[in-house]
């Protein structure tokens, strides 16, 4: 295994039940660092689930999933700091400012300026000018913002985005794609959850799609004489005709 795989992630035989229901089926994956990765499927394919097993807020019922090379299950604090995570909803509290929010978060994770983190992070989003608004007066792109300043305040390597673009207007939709473009550096990896195949194939290089809890396409993005989308609308027909 190459030494940048192992600076990355990777999920071995991983399942997850629900009770009898199977919400995520023998998964092998390997991403590595620098990767932009969008996961696509239908409802209740698997993708929010996916997302928490690798974050580390679900346990894998079989299988493991590593980080850096080191197994989620046994991992301390600081390789899980290594992970941010940024929902459709926003995990803010809704009546304190955005600085309140940031600053909760900061401590949370055991920076040692929260308030610096909480100017500097917002700062880089562009939000620093309502950090002093609170968060249900703030318009769902700003938010959006905000839900990423909080994920961001302490540089994590992996940051996972769960259908980060539901309920925002196109200007808000397509500066949240520019934010997510910047992001994608070589030191990071970015995992985000779509239904839009058309921003799956502008931005993130790899295309994930799971059905029933498996990978039944694992593609780049840009292939030559390839349409991915179609070949992704295909798999679509194909699940709604069994």
């Amino acid at each position: 295994m190459e030494r940048r795989l192992e600076l990355g992630i990777s999920l071995r035989g991983v399942s997850k039940a629900f009770g009898p229901q199977l919400a995520l089926n023998r998964i092998d994956l390997d991403i590595s660092v620098g990767s932009y990765v969008a996961v696509m499927g239908s409802n209740g394919a698997g993708k929010t689930t996916l997302l928490k097993v690798i974050s580390g807020l679900a346990v894998p019922t079989r299988g493991s999933v590593t980080i850096a090379g080191i197994e989620m299950r046994r991992a301390g604090p600081r390789l899980r700091a290594r992970v941010g995570i940024v929902g459709h909803e926003s995990m803010l509290y809704p009546d304190l400012t955005g600085r309140e929010n940031l600053v909760f978060h900061a401590r949370l994770f055991g920076l040692e300026h929260p308030g610096a983190a909480a100017e500097r992070t917002a700062g880089l989003l562009g939000i620093d000018g309502v950090l002093d608004r609170t968060v249900r007066t703030l318009s769902r792109g700003t938010r959006q913002r905000m839900a990423l300043a909080r994920a961001l305040l302490h540089d994590p390597t992996v940051i996972l985005f769960d259908e980060p673009f539901t309920g925002l207007d196109e200007a808000a939709a397509l500066s949240l794609s520019g934010i997510l473009e910047e992001l994608n550096t070589p030191e990071r990896v970015l995992i985000v959850t779509l239904h839009d195949v058309s921003r799956a194939l502008s931005g993130p290089q790899r295309l994930l799609v799971l059905s029933s809890g498996r990978i039944v396409l694992d593609t780049p993005t840009h292939l030559p004489g390839e349409d991915v989308a179609e070949t992704y609308l295909g798999l679509l027909r194909s699940e709604a005709g069994r």
